[in-house]
């Protein structure tokens, strides 16, 4: 198998695709796509990483999420699937969901709208639902309304009800923190939704 290279670290955003055991839907219902959605948003608080976009499908994830204030990407990731393993997995079974994870650096806008119009669109070329606002795990009808869900999702509505400003654990790490939580952690300037729907 040839070795995975990954560029962590570098100021980017990052979207993350994880498959459940053997592509199988375990994630296929309501209840362990809310366990999933719990554990993103404590581990978002706990490490310090935005999540600009995400979905939830049967077999599958897609993340784009920022680099972590505390720690890297890869431990948040583990702890991520480890908990919701932990909460999930079925008495007797090997594995929740594989252990690799697939990362894709964005590096710029063109490329953070591409792969949240790729995600939000993918329950709609599934044939799950007719629209994507009426997939329930995303974050499209929060960049579409603003609706608040369980996960906090940073964009212009988020930025708006706090009135401009980045999310306090940025801000504080930014004034007082390690230097390369300064580029590494900030989160790209416009997160605008009005681009998304076209």
């Amino acid at each position: 198998m040839a070795k995975l290279v990954r560029y962590q670290q570098c100021g980017c955003f990052h979207f993350i695709t994880f498959s459940c055991y053997h592509r199988q839907p375990l994630l296929g219902t309501p209840s362990a796509c809310n366990v999933f959605e719990g554990a993103l948003d404590v581990l978002r608080a706990k490490y310090g990483f935005v999540v600009a976009g995400y979905v939830l499908m049967p077999e599958h994830v897609h993340l784009l999420v920022s680099e972590p204030v505390r720690s890297s990407l890869s431990v948040v990731l583990q702890v991520l699937k480890q908990q919701t393993s932990r909460k999930l997995k079925a008495p007797g079974t090997v594995r929740f969901l594989q252990r690799r994870y697939y990362d894709f650096n964005v590096y710029n806008e063109k490329k953070r709208v591409e792969k949240l119009r790729y995600m939000h669109r993918n329950p709609v070329k599934r044939s799950l639902v007719q629209k994507p606002e009426q997939w329930a795990w995303s974050s499209f009808r929060h960049y579409l309304t603003g609706e608040t869900g369980v996960v906090e999702v940073e964009s212009n509505w988020t930025a708006q009800k706090r009135g401009n400003q980045l999310p306090e654990h940025l801000r504080l790490t930014m004034t007082s923190g390690p230097a390369r939580a300064s580029s590494a952690s900030r989160p790209q300037e416009s997160l605008n939704p009005d681009h998304l729907h076209k």
